[in-house]
């Protein structure tokens, strides 16, 4: 590692200062980032590569082909990494997800600096998204869902078609089992009865309505605003013979009409926005029956701040991940109990792992549908996404709630543990 204290010796190769330059740019770069366990290379062309890292041993690199690379990521940390990752300007030597394990656990701790630049730029950043309105929420799932349900079904189980985190009763579980164990946990937690009523806000690809009406005989009103996920899910319901039980209606969760025994939302939240959660709340509480109760599944954070903005802008548009605190805010102004939370953390971060060998399987038929840059940066999400949830702060909470009457669901947590009769 080079004195970073001993000045510049002007007349001195000039090559020898840019790649001292260079050296202390990157060594300020990693400073900045929390000192993370991880090593930075820069290609200076026919004068070979600069490595610079803050700790021994053999550490996985960001390699950056250019030095405007290197200064654009070193602008704007947060939201370069992405752009230039998915373009190839930077590649990572070793394994990405260790990789970004290492970054997230340095960016942790510098966050928590109060007088780092990390810190800093957190701190001038808005803490909330744009409000996602009506036809901005539309726009955003279509952004993100509409790409192609051939290209979902690549990577997502076979069974259900789950893009939200499965339930590993251990960790040799296929995937496909994982998901459907998860499906059973909500349904468990629910403790639904034949014959009742169940709404939906966000059905994906309608695997859970039909968990739902084929496992346990209730009937389910499902809400999507996602055109390609209807268009599947009205197909495959109506194949497996359950279309008598399960209407998909395509619109928001903020026009849901009538009645019913249990509300349950499994990976919408995210997408709903923290300025929408008063009328997430109101719709819950006018579509609920006296004695009613329901579930919410959503990505969270240990504390409240912005997902990263590459991920907003490129990947999840309009998305936020709360705080188990700010889930209240969709409870506690319309008088609904809390009576179980759940953090699945470790949970989400095995799936992420699934998904992610699904893909790079896959990786040339993606390329062959959307090309190199787009096989790079949802490697990187799915990978990266991966470590947030092993060192980068995002839980996975389940919110059972109920009226203050209800009487349904049981005293004790044994039915979830006991087989089901």
């Amino acid at each position: 590692m080079m004195d970073q204290h001993k000045a510049f010796d002007l007349d001195a190769n000039p090559a020898s200062i840019t790649r001292r330059f260079q050296t202390a740019v990157m060594l300020r770069a990693l400073k900045m980032g929390g000192d993370p366990r991880l090593a930075l290379e820069l290609d200076c062309g026919k004068d070979g590569w600069v490595r610079v890292a803050r700790h021994e041993g053999d550490l996985p690199s960001i390699r950056f082909h250019d030095n405007g690379a290197l200064f654009a990521l070193f602008r704007n940390p947060s939201l370069r990494f992405g752009e230039l990752y998915s373009s190839g300007r930077i590649t990572v030597k070793g394994d990405l997800t260790q990789l970004m394990e290492a970054l997230y656990r340095g960016l942790e701790h510098a966050q928590n600096n109060p007088r780092g630049l990390i810190s800093l730029y957190r701190r001038l950043s808005s803490d909330l998204p744009t409000a996602n309105t009506l036809n901005r929420s539309r726009s955003n799932v279509h952004k993100h869902y509409d790409i192609g349900n051939d290209f979902y079904g690549l990577w997502l189980d076979r069974d259900y078609q789950q893009y939200t985190c499965a339930y590993f009763a251990n960790p040799t579980m296929s995937l496909e089992d994982a998901q459907q164990a998860k499906l059973d946990l909500v349904c468990r937690k629910l403790a639904l009865r034949a014959g009742e009523t169940v709404v939906e806000a966000g059905g994906g690809w309608g695997g859970l309505a039909r968990y739902l009406a084929r496992t346990y005989g209730v009937s389910v009103r499902s809400y999507n605003i996602s055109t390609r996920q209807i268009e599947y899910a009205r197909e495959r319901a109506a194949r497996e013979g359950l279309d008598h039980l399960i209407e998909y209606v395509e619109d928001d969760y903020r026009n849901i009409q009538g009645t019913y025994d249990v509300f349950v939302s499994v990976g919408m939240l995210e997408h709903v926005g923290l300025r929408q959660y008063r009328a997430v709340g109101e719709t819950i509480d006018r579509c609920l029956k006296e004695g009613g109760r329901g579930l919410i599944h959503s990505i969270g954070q240990r504390k409240p701040r912005r997902l990263n903005p590459w991920i907003e802008q490129q990947i999840f548009p309009g998305a936020y991940a709360p705080s188990l605190k700010q889930m209240m805010e969709i409870f506690e102004p319309v008088s609904l109990e809390v009576v179980d939370v759940e953090n699945l953390r470790s949970h989400y971060a095995l799936t992420l792992k699934h998904w992610g060998e699904n893909f790079d399987r896959n990786a040339d038929v993606v390329k062959g549908m959307f090309g190199e840059n787009f096989v790079r940066a949802w490697r990187l999400y799915l990978r990266g996404s991966q470590a947030a949830f092993t060192a980068g702060g995002l839980q996975l909470y389940q919110v059972l709630f109920a009226r203050a009457e209800s009487r349904a669901i049981p005293p004790t947590r044994d039915r979830l543990f006991t087989d089901r009769q």
